[in-house]
């Protein structure tokens, strides 16, 4: 008897600290998370390229590249390192272009209008993407009616910190991604690793917020807004410059992000 009520006071207590033990952890995480939150805009303000020293003071390899980095760009624009970062750089700094050329903002326009007939006519529910096709819609028709250029990107830059606005743009644009996956789907299943469906893929890795990107990503965010990007990447590897890719292949690139392991931050030439 002595030994069954040993046993069971020391069951409880276990279990207490493995359950206490992920609380913390849980905690950690949330503390963490709070603190990127807190002290990373959604997408900040313009810093010469230069400022990447100071993250890289002691490091010999990434110090050579920021010189690169810094003889074809003057500026960066950091994004908050959550996994949507491509989402967010690559839509902010695309309508970022647009508001300086009228008439390519005014046919951007018109495939936005006609975004969400095509999502439909491809399988995806009308009730699942109206609101995030209506704030995409409402963001820029906002940017659109602001004749002062200057004063369009400061109302851009404020839309894209809120987080509302910020993440159903990301939303759309994930939705959009996903679209064109599953419209050429035989041209992007050769991409994709495993015995998933393209559908599968999307539904996994695409839609779903804060999934990080990959190449297959950019892709499909590319096509689907007949947009081209020049991708610098920035790593530990012994060349004293960073690579660059354009997706898609030949095209022009009109948007500019720097790629460091895990994350994607706009770049201005």
């Amino acid at each position: 008897m002595g030994d069954e009520t040993q046993n069971y006071k020391i069951a409880p207590e276990n279990g207490d600290a493995g359950v206490n033990q992920d609380e913390l952890i849980l905690a950690q995480q949330r503390q963490i998370e709070k603190e990127i939150s807190d002290s990373i805009a959604l997408v900040g303000d313009l810093e010469p390229i230069m400022s990447l020293n100071a993250e890289y003071a002691s490091d010999k390899i990434y110090l050579e590249k920021v010189k690169d980095l810094a003889s074809r760009y003057q500026y960066i624009r950091r994004t908050r390192p959550d996994g949507n970062c491509f989402f967010r750089a690559f839509s902010f700094a695309n309508i970022e272009r647009l508001l300086t050329k009228k008439d390519e903002f005014n046919k951007f326009y018109k495939l936005a209008e006609d975004s969400k007939n095509v999502l439909v006519a491809l399988g995806f529910q009308q009730f699942t993407v109206e609101d995030f096709y209506d704030t995409y819609m409402e963001v820029l028709k906002r940017l659109g009616a602001i004749e002062n250029i200057e004063e369009a990107k400061k109302e851009l830059l404020t839309l894209f910190n809120e987080q509302g606005y910020s993440d159903y743009m990301v939303v759309y644009l994930r939705l959009l991604s996903s679209g064109q996956l599953q419209k050429e789907q035989d041209f992007y299943s050769c991409f994709i690793e495993g015995d998933r469906s393209v559908a599968d893929f999307c539904h996994q890795e695409v839609e779903p917020m804060y999934k990080e990107s990959d190449h297959i990503h950019i892709m499909a965010a590319c096509s689907a807004l007949n947009t081209g990007v020049r991708v610098i990447y920035m790593d530990r590897g012994t060349s004293n410059t960073c690579i660059q890719h354009d997706l898609p292949e030949g095209c022009v690139p009109t948007v500019h992000l720097l790629y460091r392991p895990g994350h994607y931050d706009i770049l201005y030439p």
